[in-house]
């Protein structure tokens, strides 16, 4: 079993970058891919992307392609979520995820969730 630790959140000022941390205990925590969702207040949670296993590969979101990079340290049990050109849209409680399937942006694809850390964009 693996649990996770979401950290780095925190209110950030629009244009600016933030880096997320998923903080992992549990031996098993590198046999499976890690996926980051969000969600923001009054919506349903949104899939932001996944990274594999051994740091390979990686998908996003299709709407939210091109300010979003995920990297993984197996070595710290940690997962990182760079968000860049932060804007009020990406207001959110930020969530990350292990999962067994890969690639997959269904929530229901993955089994330990971390309590969310909170992102709040606003001059």
């Amino acid at each position: 079993q693996v649990q996770l630790v979401e950290s780095g959140g925190g209110l950030v000022q629009p244009g600016n970058s933030l880096r997320l941390s998923c903080a992992a205990s549990g031996h098993t925590f590198r046999e499976y891919a890690v996926g980051w969702f969000r969600q923001a207040p009054g919506k349903a949670r949104e899939f932001v992307g996944t990274i594999s296993w051994d740091s390979v590969s990686t998908r996003y979101s299709p709407i939210l392609q091109g300010r979003f990079a995920i990297s993984r340290d197996n070595g710290k049990n940690t997962v990182y979520l760079q968000i860049n050109r932060l804007g009020p849209e990406d207001t959110a409680v930020y969530y990350c995820a292990t999962s067994l399937s890969w690639p997959s942006s269904t929530s229901f694809d993955y089994v330990e969730w971390g309590q969310g850390t909170q992102v709040t964009v606003s001059s």
